[in-house]
Order: C-alpha cells, then sequence, then structure tokens
C-alpha cells in the first residue's frame, strides 16, 4: 500500500532539476542543528514497516517565482526578460534502496520534472531557482535521476548507527571505511557539501549559494552525470576522488562516452573540527575538465576576423580544459545559530561546460533555527554572494557572444553579479513537510550595469518529504 501511494505521487508533475545529497555520504555524519529540520517518515514497527534491507522514501518540492517589471535600454536573446508572468516548477523524486550484501548496496532514483524557470533560466549566472534548469521544453518528464552502486569496506571496529534516510538504509555504519560508488548519480551527491547551503529544496534557492558558483562540475542538463567516486573516511576527515562523464555540448544532455577525450576530475579534501564546543568543517575542493571547450580568446579573434559576432561554440576543438578550486566552511556559532562561506575560482580561458557562467565567486551566509522564538523546526537564512567572470570571458560577452546562460549582445560596463537572498522555512512536522517564501534582490544580472536593475524575485517553495 505504502509503495503503491509513492508510486503514484513520483507520477506528479516535477521541475527540472534536483539537487539532494545522500545522507550516507555526508561529512560529518552529524550536522549542526541550523541543518534543515525535515526529515523523512520512519515506520521501525507495524504491518507498513520497511523490510531491512529496504529503503524507500519520496519528495516534491513546488516552487511559485516571480521578479519585478524590468526598464532596461537594451536586451539580448538570453536577456532576464524585463516583464513577464509567474513560473511555477516542480519536482517528484521516489528514492529506492536495497542491501545487497555486506557493505553493499544498490540505489535507484526514478525522477519526474516540469514547469519553467523565469525567463527559461537565463539572464542570471547565479540564477535564482536550483529547482529549475535550462530545459526547453516545460512539460513533465520522466528520468533516471541515480542508479549507483555503492560498497563500504570497513577499516576499524567502530561503528555507529545510521538511521534509514534518502538513499541511506538503517543499520550500523563503520566510522572508518573506504567507499566505492559506481553509477549515475549527481558529483554535487558527494562533493561540496555544506549543512546549511547545498539543497534547493530545503535552504537557498540560488544557484550560486547551492553549489560553489565557480565549480563548473560535470554534469548534463538536469545535473547528472556518469563515474565513479572513492571516499576515505574517518570521524575527523574525508577524502574524496571521483572521475566522470562530460556532456557532448555544453551544458546538453547527452553524455560524452568518449573517456579518452572528455571527462572530468574531483578531489576534496574535508576536515571536521571542534572550536569552543562548537563543530566547525572546512573542505577544498580542486577540479580538472576536459571536454572539446572553445576559447574565448580564439572565438573573439574569429568574429573580429569576418566582421561577425563571435560565437565559442565555433571554434570547439578537443583537450581543452577548465581548471580551478573551492574553498568551503561551516561554522556552528551556538546551538542554534550556524555561519558559512564559500570562494572559488576558475581559470575562465575556455567555455563554461556544464554549471553556470561564473568563474569567480564567494559568499557568505548564516542559517537560524526558530527555537528562540518557540518554533525549532523553523529554518531562517540570509546570506550574499558576488559572482565575477575572467577577462577573456568579459570580452566574449563585450564583443557580443552569447554562453548557454547569459548574453545580452553586448556588455559596455562590467559590474561583479550581487545578489543577496533570505528565506523562512516554516515547518511542519506533522505533515512532513515545509513552507518556504523566499526573496532574491539582483544587481547587475549577467555582469550588466547597463541592465543593473535592481531586480526584486519573490518565490513561495513547498517541500514534501516522506
Amino acid at each position: 500500500m505504502r509503495l503503491t501511494l509513492l508510486l503514484l505521487l513520483s507520477a506528479l508533475p516535477g521541475a527540472v532539476l534536483a539537487q539532494v545529497v545522500p545522507s550516507g555520504t555526508a561529512t560529518p555524519a552529524t550536522p549542526p542543528n541550523a541543518a534543515p529540520a525535515q526529515e523523512p517518515m520512519r515506520l521501525p514497527n507495524g504491518p507498513l514497516a520497511p523490510a531491512p534491507n529496504w529503503s524507500l522514501h519520496f519528495q516534491q518540492t513546488l516552487v511559485n517565482q516571480w521578479h519585478n517589471d524590468l526598464n532596461t535600454s537594451y536586451s539580448g536573446d538570453y536577456s532576464l526578460a524585463d516583464r513577464e508572468s509567474a513560473k511555477l516548477s516542480f519536482t517528484s523524486t521516489l528514492f529506492i534502496g536495497r542491501r545487497l550484501w555486506q557493505g553493499g548496496a544498490l540505489y535507484f532514483n526514478p525522477e519526474v520534472a516540469g514547469g519553467s524557470g523565469l525567463s527559461g533560466a537565463r539572464g542570471i549566472a547565479g540564477f535564482v531557482n536550483g529547482e529549475t534548469f535550462r530545459i526547453g521544453d516545460p512539460a513533465p518528464s520522466l528520468y533516471l535521476a541515480r542508479l549507483y552502486l555503492r560498497q563500504t569496506f570497513a577499516l576499524g571496529p567502530d561503528t555507529e548507527a545510521e538511521e534509514d534516510d534518502l538513499n541511506q538504509l538503517a543499520g550500523p555504519r563503520p566510522t572508518h571505511y573506504l567507499a566505492v560508488n559506481l553509477g549515475k548519480f549527481s558529483v554535487a551527491d558527494f562533493f561540496d557539501q555544506n549543512s546549511c547551503s547545498h539543497d534547493p529544496r530545503t535552504q537557498f534557492l540560488n544557484w550560486s549559494l547551492m553549489s560553489a558558483g565557480a565549480w563548473d562540475y560535470a554534469a548534463n542538463t538536469r545535473g547528472y552525470t556518469v563515474g565513479g567516486v572513492l571516499e576515505y573516511v574517518t570521524p575527523s576527515f574525508a577524502l574524496r576522488f571521483a572521475s566522470t562523464l562530460v556532456p557532448t555540448l555544453a551544458n546538453g544532455p547527452v553524455l560524452d562516452w568518449h573517456y579518452g577525450t572528455a571527462h572530468a576530475e574531483t578531489l576534496e579534501f574535508t576536515k571536521v573540527y571542534n572550536l569552543g564546543g562548537h563543530q566547525g568543517t572546512v573542505r577544498a575542493l580542486g577540479f580538472r575538465n576536459v571536454a572539446a571547450m572553445g576559447s574565448y580568446r580564439t572565438a573573439v579573434a574569429v568574429g573580429q576576423g569576418s566582421g561577425e559576432r563571435p560565437d565559442v561554440t565555433s571554434v570547439h576543438r578537443d583537450g581543452h580544459t577548465k581548471v580551478g578550486f573551492a574553498l568551503n566552511a561551516e561554522q556552528e556559532v551556538t546551538k542554534e545559530v550556524t555561519l558559512f562561506a564559500r570562494i572559488s575560482y576558475n581559470d575562465g580561458k575556455n567555455e563554461t561546460w556544464a554549471f553556470t557562467e561564473i568563474d569567480r565567486s564567494a559568499c557568505l551566509g548564516a542559517v537560524s533555527t526558530g527555537a528562540r522564538w518557540q518554533r525549532p523546526d523553523d529554518r531562517f537564512g540570509a546570506a550574499v554572494v558576488v559572482n565575477g567572470i575572467s577577462p577573456e570571458h568579459r570580452a566574449y560577452l563585450a564583443a557580443g557572444g552569447y554562453g548557454f546562460i547569459v548574453g545580452d549582445g553586448a556588455l559596455n560596463y562590467y559590474g561583479p553579479e550581487r545578489i543577496g537572498e533570505v528565506y523562512y522555512s516554516i515547518g511542519l512536522p506533522k505533515y512532513h513537510a515545509a513552507i518556504s517564501p523566499d526573496y532574491q534582490l539582483v544587481v547587475n544580472p549577467a555582469y550588466n550595469r547597463d541592465r543593473s536593475g535592481p531586480v526584486h524575485v519573490v518565490a513561495v517553495r513547498l517541500h514534501v518529504e516522506f
């Protein structure tokens, strides 16, 4: 009965991309109190309780978003529209886990997505809804989000209890282990985690707050890839390495299986510590992508020679790379308040290939529980982020070039993209749901001071998780 209900619910319309961190990979294992309060339904006893070797959960998220009318002097094909109606996005995901043998499990996540982002998810590099990516057809679509095998090898006798959760099976887990993950997943499931700023379904909606903005992480249009992740985890630190596929075209839906000429590697070190009795975590990430990227400088030179608008897609060449890093920290200040920050950078010489058109990014924010006003299941979050691009990328946009996210047809006066976001999550634990009003202020969308705005973006999000 419970399985039938979840399968029916999973057929409801959904949005375009979902970023949900599989709980079994989290470091630290115990997040601060200011992390999302929602937990999936658990039925440990009774006839509806899942078998001990199975895990079954469901989520659905709806986001309705609107921005004010703008008065701009010009626009391009990929500009944020001056006027448009509110846009609605949906996602529905079924999380199925099956224990196969000792330390081995298979996870299967079918997902339905539909709806649309403002201006087709274009016009702002740090786009304002992490539940929508650049999908042309807003009609609901069923697809495979994740299908991967996870094998854990204990490296010591100590264990800790693990509860049944999204992509996590109940039972003892070693505190010191080696894990291998193979299959289809999101690289963001394992890397650049942050207890307060990583999941647009329950936390900040902005793209450059859910992940490090300049980390061009390997993914197809919907945010998923195929590959392997190796994890070495201890109670105090973790080391993770991934090698995965990249898309055939920038932000394209199809992955490139020619691994010899197109691939991505990611390496991250995570350290957990205590400062004055309060938990903190720092993460240092490095990445290198290899693909048939176009060079911004070459595209501009070709355009100048022909007298036409530069087109980076016309100068693709195998073997081009993008390298960069991200630093990520979270620090519990009190039992109810946690601060977080990220900085990230990539060389910006070749075109953005997967995530979004940001080459430098920095953010700072805080999240608090509602315990002080007798609402312990509520969450209040506030953050600011500044995004920028490389000189080569800037020259390409100034010459009239287009990426896949931004392009106003000109860039006469460059300015860093500045974004502030505030949300309040109203917890409804009886219904395993939360309603979150959200506000974002965007200045210099797409780095264009001629179209500085400001843009006021208001949203309401409903998230249900069983």
